[in-house]
């Protein structure tokens, strides 16, 4: 499959999950004019330290866009599926597009259980008051459990890389554990760094 790709880090897209986008570059508004003449799918993906992309996205299907009077468009993607970059394809737009290799997510529900999802909500309680983070958990605590840890890693200041790592998870369950140790780290370092100031 050939898509456009939007390197752009720390606002990862994750299979069921929506982003919000301006796009105001002339590139990436002739990346978005591209991919509303094709199948509507857009790749974002990351990029390491030296800058060059990581090999693992997500693809967004445009759901709804708007087109500002300034010439600017508000985007919404949907997120579809992770993909692998196979080879980055010759230059002909001011874009990159890429052919890539869809990978498959397991969702299954029977590997996430009541008593994971308290521990996961009790743990990110712990870790939005260590970071000073205003967020209700309660409004969350209904959602679909595979909303919820996608919610978290979207929402929550993580590095890049520690997002791009939950990215690349292959099922549920590993996302569920990657989740649980990043926060975990993170609230040991925060106490850390309190008691040594």
């Amino acid at each position: 499959m050939e898509i456009p790709i939007f390197p752009l880090n720390g606002a990862v897209l994750f299979p069921g999950t929506s982003l919000p986008l301006n796009i105001f570059e002339k590139r990436y508004i002739e990346m978005v004019d591209y991919a509303l003449s094709k199948e509507r799918c857009i790749g974002m993906i990351q990029t390491d330290e030296k800058n060059k992309l990581y090999n693992i996205g997500c693809i967004g299907k445009i759901h709804s866009f708007s087109e500002t009077t300034d010439g600017r468009y508000l985007i919404s993607l949907q997120g579809t599926n992770c993909f692998k970059i196979r080879k980055e394809l010759e230059k002909k737009h001011n874009f990159r597009l890429i052919e890539a290799e869809m990978l498959n997510f397991e969702e299954d529900k029977n590997l996430i259980n009541e008593k994971q999802k308290n521990n996961l909500l009790e743990k990110y309680s712990q870790y939005i008051k260590v970071k000073n983070i205003n967020l209700n958990l309660e409004e969350i605590q209904n959602i679909d459990f595979n909303q919820i840890i996608k919610f978290i890693a979207m929402i929550s200041p993580f590095s890049d890389v520690e997002k791009q790592v939950l990215l690349e998870t292959k099922n549920l369950s590993d996302f569920y554990k990657k989740l649980q140790s990043i926060l975990e780290l993170q609230i040991i370092e925060d106490n850390n760094n309190k008691t040594i100031n």
